[in-house]
């Protein structure tokens, strides 16, 4: 079988008898190498093995690989070439994230598959024409901008040392899939435009937005990012992250939740171990806003997704985050429930609970180490804290603030008390 620019090679082993792989190289020349890679997941991406070897391919349109029992290696970049127009035309995308109607223009399903990019290979997403084009400017969610790297309806899939330079929207997006291993992903969106120097313009390029997902592992993470390192949206359950480095950024999110009316959502049993969170060069990204945070929409809706929306209620319990570093956070620990809301809204419904924070060191920029601002109608439970040693600047007193927290263990509203004394607030 003869496919235009993909080599076909039969490999018989003992372990899998006509297994097959296929292996591609760059056409260069400013050449679109969308088809070639095609024909070779088409031909290979079935029970077999799919090379592409190092170098900088050109990806001219939307990318879809369905992979199942297979071996992905990807030694070279895929460069989504830049050009405004056709990537922010919907018929240029994949519309596979349901929440806030988000983008992709490249999308991974399928099963039972390994996406080996060996810390050589990964995406250039080319992300400052983006970045300077939009300039400071607000961002708002599901606006057109594509997500860089999108499983979706994946079952025991890995992607595994992988790289994504300049990211315009998400760095990566897993929804609707289970039994997902990330094992070593670096993500790099960081200001070179002196334009913009001192100033984040660089909103949204989160590293990761799960949203309806199980069994979610992510080991040695690198994230450079304006906004959220991590967001862990509805319905994620089981979530494994460890030896997490978040450079700059709004921290670890869980949320924002409760945007969609009937919809509730609920997270559980997520566990972050070994977490860095380093404040970067002001000059180049000003933000190291939080370690980890938790949000709500607000009990009153207000418009419709993707931009608006609220009064959705759920549930977030089962979080421990431990082993966690700060360098210069703005706020190490914060609860709201006011996401986007406005004055008078009613209270959010959805509830925060069994939460526990251990083991917690570095420095932080303000006084006030955790803040906790729960809603009168689902009041925040079962918080612990141990382990909390965190400095605050020059001769200041570490101050725990909390509103409608209903029981708490090991710190005090307004100081510090030894644990395992526990105190209830109303």
């Amino acid at each position: 079988m003869h496919i235009p620019g993909v080599f076909l090679i039969i490999a018989l082993g003992a372990s899998r008898a006509n297994a097959r792989t296929c292996t591609i190289k760059p056409l260069g020349h400013s050449q679109s190498d969308v088809s070639q890679i095609e024909a070779a997941i088409a031909a290979c991406g079935y029970g077999g093995t799919t090379v592409l070897e190092a170098g900088e391919y050109n990806i001219t349109r939307k990318m879809h690989w369905d992979l199942a029992n297979s071996h992905v290696d990807l030694h070279g970049s895929l460069n989504f070439v830049f050009d405004l127009e056709h990537w922010m035309d919907p018929a240029s995308t994949y519309r596979v994230i349901f929440i806030q109607s988000q983008a992709s223009w490249f999308v991974v399903s399928g099963h039972d598959f390994t996406i080996d990019a060996h810390g050589t290979g990964g995406i250039v997403g080319n992300g400052q024409h983006w970045w300077s084009w939009y300039g400071n400017a607000t961002r708002l969610d599901g606006d057109g901008r594509p997500v860089s790297l999108t499983l979706s309806h994946v079952a025991r899939g890995t992607v595994r040392d992988f790289r994504v330079d300049g990211p315009p929207f998400w760095c990566n997006a897993v929804a609707d899939s289970s039994d997902v291993l990330y094992d070593g992903m670096t993500c790099v969106s960081e200001n070179a435009d002196e334009t913009w120097f001192g100033q984040n313009i660089v909103w949204n390029t989160d590293g990761i937005d799960t949203y309806r997902s199980d069994n979610i592992t992510m080991l040695n993470w690198d994230i450079t990012t304006g906004d959220d390192c991590l967001a862990i949206k509805g319905n994620s359950t089981n979530v494994f992250a460890k030896n997490v480095t978040c450079r700059g950024g709004t921290g670890i999110a869980f949320g924002s939740v409760g945007q969609y009316y009937q919809l509730p959502d609920y997270v559980d049993n997520v566990v972050l171990e070994d977490i860095t969170f380093v404040r970067p060069d002001a000059q180049v990204q000003p933000l190291m806003e939080h370690g980890v945070y938790f949000k709500s929409w607000t009990g009153t809706r207000i418009g419709f997704p993707p931009t608006g929306g609220g009064a959705g209620g759920g549930r977030v319990s089962g979080v421990v985050a431990r082993n966690v570093n700060l360098d210069q956070v703005t706020t190490p620990i914060q609860v709201y429930q006011t996401n986007l809301g406005h004055p008078g809204d009613k209270p959010s419904k959805l509830q925060f609970t069994n939460l526990t924070f251990t083991n917690w060191t570095g420095t932080a920029q303000t006084s006030t180490v955790v803040d906790l601002e729960c809603s009168t109608a689902a009041p925040c439970t079962d918080l612990t804290f141990e382990q909390i040693n965190i400095a605050v600047p020059g001769d200041q007193v570490a101050e725990f603030a909390c509103v409608n927290v209903a029981s708490v263990a090991g710190v005090a509203c307004g100081g510090w008390v030894p644990f395992p004394h526990r105190l209830s607030f109303f």
